[in-house]
């Protein structure tokens, strides 16, 4: 399983790097702000792994990291899934470290 620091998936961004971004979050924890427009809710992920792409850098995210730790294991073993990472520390780290004008519920 593949983790990505806020400060690297960063640094890829600024490179304008084609990086997908899918937060896990339930609906009421985006209210205060994403990093991201594609938002499926951890408990929908299996009925709408479709719309996450195959190739490519795939970062799914959560706020502290564990969903979409276990989101990543997951997809690998039941969908076959080889192109995602997860963010280390969530959107909190991301918050604390990259922005901290984001709102993390």
């Amino acid at each position: 399983m593949k983790e990505i620091s806020p400060t690297e998936l960063k640094a890829r961004l600024d490179k304008g790097e084609d990086v997908m971004i899918v937060d896990l979050r339930e609906d009421y924890e985006t209210d205060s702000g994403t990093i991201t427009d594609l938002h499926i809710p951890l408990a929908d992920l299996k009925s709408r792994c479709a719309e996450i792409r195959r190739q490519g850098p795939v970062v799914l995210c959560c706020r502290s990291g564990k969903r979409s730790a276990a989101a990543v294991r997951a997809l690998e073993v039941d969908e076959h899934y080889d192109n995602l990472y997860y963010l280390c520390g969530g959107l909190e780290a991301w918050a604390n470290e990259i922005d901290p004008n984001l709102d993390v519920y």
